[in-house]
């Protein structure tokens, strides 16, 4: 796809990937700076030249996730080249792929969504919506039999599926568990074909 190659994460990155798995591990008010810090191998802080405070980065992770899922699934749109079932073919993938590379991040946003500050809740429902609607357009295009609500819905019931990966196929190897989910979303969103 369009996707830009990965290249090697910056520090802050491998900073909020550490207190990713930190935060889902322990939860949030379970980590203190100096176990952010001790987990980076920098002292507590030391975490300050990145980051404000805690909150500051808990705000970041959610955030900067929920713009590249936006971001990648616009180009997966644009991929489907007005074909609404590539087009969800290609939104399936792309949140499978994301659910199975950052389970701990589905982990947090579900535990510690109170921790955010509310400025960064507001950021996040915002893209939330943008990514749902994203999807619910190209069911509609895909189905004329469901409304505005009833596409969303069904969207969110999609992503409540594919962001079971932190819950489920612990005894099955990724790639199973990515052929598995993504055909129960897309029968669960009436896509049929490939």
């Amino acid at each position: 796809m369009t996707e830009s190659p990965a290249s090697a994460p910056s520090r802050r990155e491998q900073i909020l990937a550490t207190a990713a798995e930190l935060f889902a591990a322990r939860g949030f008010h379970g980590v203190s700076v100096a176990d952010l810090g001790a987990a980076c191998g920098i002292s507590g802080p030391a975490l300050y030249k990145h980051f404000p405070s805690k909150q500051a980065m808990l705000a970041e992770m959610l955030t900067s996730i929920s713009e590249r899922l936006l971001a990648v699934g616009r180009q997966r749109v644009a991929a489907g080249a007005g074909d609404p079932a590539a087009a969800l073919r290609g939104l399936v993938d792309w949140h499978v792929e994301f659910a199975l590379s950052h389970r701990p991040l589905i982990v947090v946003q579900d535990r510690d969504w109170e921790s955010l500050p509310a400025e960064a809740r507001d950021a996040v429902r915002l893209l939330q919506r943008e990514y749902v609607a994203l999807w619910a357009e190209q069911l509609q295009l895909l189905r004329g039999d469901l409304d505005t609500p009833s596409a969303r819905a069904a969207a969110q019931a999609a992503f409540g599926l594919l962001n079971s990966t932190p819950r489920a196929g612990h005894d099955i190897p990724d790639d199973r568990l990515r052929e598995l989910l993504a055909s129960m979303a897309l029968a669960a969103l009436g896509v049929t074909g490939s």
